[in-house]
């Protein structure tokens, strides 16, 4: 059987037609953005060695590979979540695989609540730092020196020169984009009104159950990272409304494809560089 990420990427190497520079990670609602790009390769999870299934709703599970300019991409059609019952390893395994595969630059994408009550359902917000707390880190263990060091440096852990990139690009295609902190929690639950108040006290903007580990171990590998959050819902400091997945996806369905806009244009003229 194989089970390494190493057994991964050369399996990989095998099927896809050519190898990509750029991955996305897709959260919650997003799914569809990478419908809009015509595949040269699918491969649904359940057929890759050492990927988990996706159980979380929206997330299709497949690996598509595509071009965005000139520039060769493979997007991750839904993720795997700590709260689906998978280890922090089984939750980086893919990031690792792309890195095997040369990639080089990552986007994080995913659906969040917010904290701040100027950061309303449906504004995109590019994550510029953010707070673990899902009570474990997927670098715990055998450190595998050949991929980063034991202690890997969390500075600009979300690259500020694509940012800056990012900001230009918005200015270019009036889309607006804010900047925030977001604070990961493992889930499945919904956070309590104390749990919010506490976290946006301690300087988080929007919370989620995701991204965290991924990030963290790009940069353990060198991977530089941009990350999104879609708004979906505000957090229960703002009212008393049970939340729902038909919300959730609605709001994140909404801004997906402008943010879908703004990250084609960032890879298309930066993507290589």
């Amino acid at each position: 059987m194989i089970r390494t990420y190493f057994d991964t990427a050369t399996w990989l190497r095998d099927k896809l037609p050519y190898l990509p520079k750029v991955g996305i990670i897709l959260g919650t609602g997003l799914s569809d953005m990478a419908d809009a790009y015509h595949p040269d390769c699918v491969i649904p999870y359940y057929e890759i060695p050492g990927f988990m299934h996706s159980t979380a709703p929206s997330h299709k599970g497949n690996l598509i590979l595509c071009t965005i300019g000139n520039v060769p991409v493979l997007f991750m059609q839904g993720r795997f979540h700590y709260y689906e019952g998978y280890s922090m390893q089984d939750l980086i395994f893919p990031v690792r695989v792309m890195h095997l595969l040369g990639i080089d630059k990552l986007i994080v994408t995913n659906a969040s609540g917010s904290l701040r009550e100027d950061f309303a359902p449906g504004n995109i917000i590019n994550i510029v730092d953010h707070i673990n707390f899902m009570g474990t880190n997927p670098l715990i263990g055998i450190n595998d020196d050949g991929l980063g060091e034991r202690f890997p440096s969390m500075n600009d852990l979300y690259d500020q020169g694509m940012r800056a990139k990012i900001k230009e690009h918005a200015s270019q295609l009036n889309i607006t984009v804010h900047e925030g902190v977001y604070l990961a929690v493992s889930g499945p639950s919904l956070e309590t009104r104390a749990e919010c108040a506490f976290m946006a006290k301690i300087g988080a903007d929007l919370v989620g159950m995701s991204t965290v580990p991924e990030v963290i171990a790009a940069r353990h590998c060198g991977i530089k990272v941009l990350a999104f959050s879609i708004v979906t819902n505000y957090s229960n400091l703002f009212h008393d409304l049970a939340h729902s997945q038909e919300e959730i996806r609605h709001h994140a369905s909404i801004a997906g494809e402008r943010l879908r806009i703004l990250i084609a244009k960032f890879i298309a003229e930066d993507g290589l560089k």
